[in-house]
């Protein structure tokens, strides 16, 4: 690990403090367990390894994992540009590879990242390298592999997902920078509100981190503040406390914005959320809430919609995750409200709290529970039995369904807003066809 630590003191900040060691490695512990796939790389204690496709989001630690594995132990390290290789040069460095292996009994680690931009002709040319073992591949992605790397490639490697840094580790990171002779080797300070700031800014990107802090450090004078910092990245800087009101304050007010139906306020709490460092998969939930809670089935497309979105935020990240939200935030300012089944959720939570129950009508009972074997409930339900619904025209069967207690109760009353008036109506109409005598 000595040609990890010996970094270039002109070298970026992020590239100085590389971590040198397992231990210095911050946010994966799942990956670290003893005798896992990527410790085993790592302390190269076996004669073959399989290759492994680093999986996760920007400045998870991909490259440094990377570079661990190719420095341990005397195996040559080898990298590629997913960009600017072709077919031929990933062809040449098999071959030095295998020859390497013959002649040297060297193994050769094949290192290449953003792997995703390879075409298939590139991936299909590493498959003998990989098959035959002349090289450990170490390729790393921040697109999901199951859709941007090829079948057999995935089949003969293994996946190790990274997340991104929480931000316990992100804080630690910048102080240990501060402080680290590689790093700023305490020639600065950062105020408590910066140093909230910057992990906020980095969103779980350790490069991001470092980087911002870099930019900072240049531009103090012995202590870095929020306005250091935010003339330094070019952003405002907005007191925006994850834990704190602030942060809660702007998530109500933008679902409060979305159920009033002002899609540019709506627009300017997500700007707001987003530039201050909020992770954006609490956006989505948030926004996935308020879908079924003050949209509901006014328009029964708008959940699907939100869930989509949300999907597609966990596999992108920002910033283009940011498009995503905006979309998802229109639709639904734009859609029209209702909170009729919210409130009927909890209109019927309430009665079952308040013992408002009773026992399911004998021929709405499971045919086969003990309770339909008793004699006298099995009279019951002769005299009394189910009608099923599909042997009528309408498919609506006039029978009691509510217990003896609730019986008359409605929970659900539909507004007359978008897709619910038609519900409205239909639903008039069938309660008529249930209670009819």
């Amino acid at each position: 690990m000595d040609e990890l630590r010996a970094a270039d003191p002109t070298a970026p900040l992020a590239v100085r403090l590389r971590p040198a060691t397992i231990q210095e490695l911050l946010g994966q512990p799942h990956l670290l367990q003893p005798g896992s796939p990527l410790i085993r790389l790592i302390q190269g204690d076996e004669k073959h390894i399989t290759s492994v496709l680093l999986y996760g989001p920007p400045g998870s630690g991909k490259t440094t994992l990377a570079k661990m594995i190719a420095h341990s132990g005397s195996r040559a390290f080898v990298e590629l540009s997913a960009v600017s290789s072709g077919v031929a040069q990933v062809r040449e460095v098999l071959t030095q590879a295998q020859e390497r292996l013959q002649l040297e009994n060297r193994e050769t680690v094949l290192f290449i990242d953003e792997v995703h931009r390879f075409s298939k002709a590139q991936q299909d040319a590493l498959l003998p390298g990989v098959e035959n073992r002349w090289v450990t591949l170490v390729a790393a992605t921040t697109e999901n592999p199951s859709f941007s790397i090829i079948s057999p490639l995935l089949s003969r490697s293994i996946v190790l997902t990274l997340r991104a840094i929480p931000d316990t580790d992100i804080q630690a990171l910048i102080n240990r920078a501060i402080t680290d002779p590689r790093g700023l080797n305490s020639e600065v300070t950062i105020a408590p509100q910066a140093l909230d700031s910057l992990v906020r800014l980095a969103a779980g990107d350790a490069r991001r981190a470092l980087t911002y802090l870099e930019a900072a450090a240049g531009a103090a004078s012995g202590e870095i503040t929020t306005e250091v910092l935010s003339r330094a990245v070019d952003r405002v800087i907005e007191n925006y406390d994850r834990g704190g009101d602030n942060h809660y304050d702007v998530a109500s007010a933008l679902i409060k914005s979305i159920r009033g139906s002002d899609v540019d306020a709506a627009l300017h709490y997500l700007a707001r959320m987003l530039e201050s460092g909020e992770d954006p998969r609490f956006i989505a939930r948030r926004v996935m809430i308020s879908a079924s809670e003050d949209i509901g089935l006014a328009d029964p497309g708008a959940l699907g919609l939100t869930v989509a979105a949300a999907q597609a935020v966990a596999m992108i990240g920002m910033p283009e995750a940011r498009i995503i939200l905006a979309e998802a935030v229109t639709y639904l300012a734009c859609a029209p409200k209702s909170n009729a089944a919210y409130l009927a959720i909890d209109a019927a939570i309430a009665d079952i709290r308040a013992s408002k129950s009773g026992p399911v009508p004998p021929h709405l009972r499971d045919a086969n529970s003990g309770a339909l074997r008793d004699s006298k409930v099995a009279a019951a339900r002769e005299s009394d039995s189910y009608i099923y619904p599909h042997d009528l025209p309408n498919a609506v069967a006039q029978q009691q369904y509510l217990p003896d207690a609730l019986v008359g109760t409605e929970y659900y009353h539909p507004t007359t807003h978008g897709y619910e008036a038609r519900i409205k109506t239909a639903l008039e109409q069938i309660r008529k066809m249930l209670r009819r005598t």
